[in-house]
C-alpha cells in the first residue's frame, strides 16, 4: 500500500516524509518512511491527510482517513492535470448520518483507500462551506441517477466536468447498490480505456446542467399586462392543497419535510381571501410538527425531516436554517390566529438555539449532529423503564403524555411525541387542566436533566452568514408578532456582529467564519438573506441606516451577480474555481437567493424610488408565472411574493414623538404585504418626506407615495384597512 507524497510540501509537519509505505503486521499499522535518506519506522500511527489544516468540522472528521484527501484547491486541480488522473469529489456535511456511515465503511478501509489513492485525486468538500460546488454536482448526480442526497460522490475530468456520480455506496454490493470498490474500478477502467467517450459524456452533462432551470430567454422580457391575478393566486393554493396530507399535516408522504414556504403562502392566501381550507391546513401542519417526534420536546428545536408521514421518526440532525424558517412561519401564524401554541413554539425554538447553538459572541452555529456514540438518535431516545425510574409515581401519566410504551415506537426505543392537546389529555386522565402545564414542565425538566448526562451529538461550529441572517429575520418577525423586547435586542446585536465578522471590506461579504477567520466569497444567498434581514430590522426599529445598508449590498449584487435574464447567478463574476455559473431558482430546504432578491428589490424599489427594480421583478415573474402556478411547492417564496403583488403593497408611515410606541402596536397586525417606515425625526427617505413630526404619533396609509389623511390610533388604521387586502 504505497502512498506517494512526492507532491507534498515539506513545510507541512505531517508531510515531511517524501515517500511512505504502510502495511499491517500483527494488527499493528507499520510505517516505513524515508526522511531524506534516513529510513524511519513507526508503529500504530494515525493516518493524517491535508484536511487536518482545514477549519470545517466535516473536513476535520476525515482528516485521519487513510484516503489522501485534498480540500477543494488549486493544488488538487493542478495535480490532477499534471498526473492525468480523474478527480473524485465527495461532498457531505458534519451532521449527515449516511456520510458517517460511508466514512466508516469505505473511507476508513485501507484497501479501498489504497485504490482511491492510486487511481484518483480525492477531494472532500463541506457542502455548507461550498454550496456552489454542491449545487453544480448535485444537479449532475440527479441527471445521472434520478435522485440526490448526501454523501454526494462525483467523478470529474481534469477540467472539473462531471461524468459519473451517486450518493451513498456500500463497500461491497448490497441493498441493490453496487459496491464502492466496484464503482471505483469501473470508473478507473473507463478513464483508462474509454477516455474520449468519458470526455464527451462530461461535456454533454455539463451543458445540460448549465441549461437546467432555464425557463425563458436570456434577455429581460417587457410587458404591461397584469400578470398578478386573484385567479392565479387561487390556483397556486389549490395546487398546494392537492398534495396536502389532511390528517397529519404537511405535504406528500414519507419522507416529509417542513415546507415552511408553502405553509406561509397558505396562511397569507387563506387570511386575506377567507379560505378556511388553506388556513386550517397551515395551522394543522405547524401543530403536527410541534407535537411530533421531529420536534425535540425537552430542549426545543426541529430536526431536518421526518422519515415517516406522521412526523414521528426524524433524521435527528438539527440545522440552524430549519429552525429559523419555522420561527418565521410560527410568527406569521401567531399574528394571523393569535393561537398561543404558535407563540410558545417560537419561544422554545429560540431558547434551544440560544442554549445549544449560540457561539459566546452571539452568532449561531450551523448544525447539531444526528449521531452520538456512533448511533443515530441515541441521545434522544428512551426506554420506558428508564422514564419510570426518573419520573417516579407520575411516570404513567408522563409515559401516556409522550406516547411511551414498553415496545417502543422506533427500533425498540421511544421518541417523545405529543398526541393530544392539554385539554384532551386532562379530560382523558382526569387531571385538572390548570395543573397539567406545571406537571408537564417538571417531567420535561427531569428528563432533560437526565438526558444531559449522556454523550451529546457533535456540533458543527462554523458560522454561516446566510443562515444567521435568516435567523435575524426570524427574530424581527418574532418581535413584530409578540412585542417581546428581547427578540429585538438580540436581532440588533446579531446584525452588528455579522457585519463585523463578514464584511471584510466595504460592501463585500464572506460566507463562512471559524476560528477567528472568515473565508470563501459570499454567495447570492448570503447577500440576499442579509439584505432581507436589514429590511426587517429597519421595520421593527425605525433606524433608516439598515435600509441604507440594504441598498449598498443590493448594488453589490446587481454589479457582481446579475444575469441578462433579470435573475442572478449563485456565484459572483470574479469567482473562477467553478466549472460553470448556475442560476439557482428552486426554493428547497432554504429559499433560493433569487426569490429573496426579487422580494428585496420590490421593497427597495418603493423605499428608494427605483422603478427599474420593480420592472426587473415584473420581467422575471412574467417568465416564471406558469411554473410557479403549476409547481408552487418548488417555488414557495416566489409564490408568496407573487401573492403580495396580487394583494397590493400597503405603504405605512409612522411619525411623531411616540412613533416607536405606536410602531410596536402596528407591527402586531398580520400584514406581510406592507412596507413600513417610522421615525421620530424628519428624514429624507421618500415615504418619510413631507410628513408631520410634531404630533404624539401619526399613521399614514399610502399608495404610490400618495397618503390618506393620517390617523392617530391602531383602531383607526384597522378601519381604513377593512376590505382592503
Amino acid at each position: 500500500n504505497t502512498r506517494n507524497k512526492s507532491t507534498a510540501s515539506p513545510n507541512n509537519e505531517y508531510d515531511l516524509c517524501y515517500r511512505k509505505i504502510s502495511f499491517v503486521f500483527k494488527e499493528k499499522v507499520v510505517f516505513i518512511a524515508t526522511y531524506g535518506t534516513v529510513p524511519v519506522v513507526f508503529c500504530n500511527m494515525t493516518f493524517t491527510n491535508r484536511l487536518i489544516h482545514e477549519s470545517s468540522p466535516y473536513l476535520l472528521q476525515h482528516a485521519h482517513n487513510p484516503v489522501d484527501w485534498f480540500p477543494w484547491s488549486e493544488e488538487a486541480i493542478s495535480l490532477a492535470k499534471k498526473i492525468n488522473k480523474p478527480i473524485l469529489v465527495s461532498i457531505g456535511y458534519s451532521a449527515c448520518h449516511w456520510c458517517h456511515v460511508m466514512e466508516k465503511e469505505s473511507f476508513e478501509n485501507e484497501t479501498i483507500a489504497a485504490y482511491m489513492n492510486a487511481h484518483f485525486v480525492n477531494i472532500k468538500i463541506d457542502r455548507e462551506e461550498r454550496p456552489d460546488l454542491d449545487h453544480i454536482y448535485m444537479d449532475a448526480v440527479q441527471a445521472i441517477a434520478g435522485n440526490g442526497g448526501w454523501p454526494l460522490n462525483v467523478f470529474l475530468t481534469t477540467d472539473l466536468k462531471p461524468f459519473y456520480g451517486g450518493t451513498y455506496f456500500p463497500p461491497s454490493r448490497a441493498f441493490n447498490r453496487p459496491g464502492w470498490l466496484e464503482v471505483l474500478g469501473l470508473m478507473n477502467d473507463a478513464w483508462t480505456n474509454r477516455r474520449e467517450e468519458i470526455e464527451q459524456q462530461a461535456h454533454v452533462l455539463t451543458e445540460h446542467i448549465s441549461k437546467s432551470g432555464n425557463f425563458f430567454s436570456d434577455k429581460l422580457q417587457e410587458g404591461t399586462e397584469n400578470i398578478f391575478t386573484k385567479e392565479s393566486a387561487k390556483q397556486i393554493a389549490e395546487n398546494l392543497l392537492k398534495n396536502a396530507d389532511q390528517t397529519e399535516g404537511g405535504f406528500g408522504n414519507a419522507p416529509k419535510f417542513p415546507q415552511t414556504f408553502s405553509i406561509n403562502y397558505l396562511i397569507l392566501y387563506g387570511y386575506f381571501f377567507n379560505d378556511a381550507d388553506s388556513l386550517n391546513h397551515a395551522y394543522l401542519s405547524l401543530k403536527k410538527m410541534l407535537r411530533g417526534g421531529i420536534y425535540d420536546h425537552l430542549a426545543g428545536g426541529l430536526c431536518r425531516y421526518s422519515t415517516d408521514a406522521e412526523w414521528l421518526a426524524p433524521h435527528f440532525e438539527k440545522m440552524l436554517y430549519d429552525n429559523a424558517l419555522l420561527m418565521i412561519s410560527l410568527a406569521e401564524a401567531f399574528q394571523a390566529s393569535g393561537d398561543p401554541e404558535f407563540e410558545e413554539g417560537m419561544f422554545t425554538i429560540y431558547t434551544f438555539l440560544k442554549n445549544e447553538m449560540m457561539e459566546p459572541s452571539g452568532v449561531f452555529y450551523a448544525a447539531l449532529d444526528a449521531d452520538s456514540e456512533g448511533e443515530e438518535g441515541k441521545f434522544y431516545v428512551w426506554d420506558k423503564s428508564e422514564i419510570e425510574k426518573i419520573i417516579g409515581e407520575e411516570s404513567e401519566w408522563c409515559c401516556s403524555w409522550f406516547s411511551i410504551t414498553k415496545e417502543g415506537n422506533w427500533e425498540g426505543k421511544n421518541i417523545l411525541t405529543q398526541k393530544k392537546s392539554i385539554a384532551e389529555f386532562s379530560k382523558e386522565e382526569s387531571i385538572p387542566e390548570i395543573d397539567l402545564p406545571d406537571k408537564i414542565f417538571h417531567w420535561k425538566q427531569k428528563l432533560a436533566d437526565h438526558r444531559n448526562s449522556r454523550v451529546r451529538p457533535g456540533t458543527d461550529d462554523k458560522i454561516l452568514l446566510g443562515w444567521n441572517a435568516t435567523l435575524l429575520t426570524a427574530l424581527c418577525k418574532a418581535y413584530a408578532a409578540t412585542g417581546k423586547n428581547y427578540y429585538k435586542a438580540d436581532a440588533i446585536s446579531l446584525y452588528e456582529r455579522l457585519l463585523k465578522l463578514f464584511e471584510v471590506q466595504p460592501n463585500v461579504l464572506l460566507h463562512a467564519y471559524k476560528n477567528g477567520k472568515a473565508k470563501v466569497p459570499a454567495f447570492l444567498d448570503d447577500y440576499a438573506a442579509l439584505i432581507q434581514a436589514a429590511i426587517h430590522l429597519q421595520e421593527i426599529s425605525g433606524v433608516q441606516q439598515y435600509l441604507r445598508d440594504a441598498i449598498r449590498f443590493t448594488e453589490t449584487v446587481l454589479s457582481h451577480f446579475s444575469a441578462d435574464s433579470g435573475l442572478f447567478y449563485f456565484t459572483a463574476q470574479d469567482q473562477n474555481d467553478v466549472v460553470l455559473r448556475k442560476i439557482d431558482l428552486y426554493d428547497g430546504a432554504v429559499p433560493s437567493g433569487n426569490s429573496m432578491m426579487l422580494e428585496n428589490l420590490l421593497y427597495l424599489s418603493l423605499v428608494f424610488e427605483k422603478p427599474e427594480f420593480g420592472e426587473r421583478v415584473y420581467s422575471v415573474f412574467n417568465a416564471l408565472k406558469d411554473a410557479i402556478v403549476k409547481y408552487p411547492s418548488s417555488f414557495g417564496l416566489f409564490a408568496k411574493t407573487y401573492l403580495k403583488q396580487v394583494l397590493g403593497t400597503k405603504e405605512l408611515v409612522i411619525t411623531g414623538k411616540k412613533a416607536s410606541e405606536m410602531l410596536k402596536e402596528i407591527l402586531k397586525i398580520y400584514l406581510p404585504h406592507k412596507i413600513i417606515q417610522s421615525s421620530v425625526h424628519k428624514e429624507e427617505m421618500a415615504l418619510l418626506r413631507d410628513k408631520a413630526y410634531d404630533q404624539e404619533a401619526l399613521i399614514y396609509l399610502c399608495k404610490d407615495y400618495t397618503c390618506a389623511v393620517p390617523v392617530s390610533s391602531k383602531e383607526a388604521l384597522m378601519d381604513n384597512l377593512i376590505g382592503k387586502p
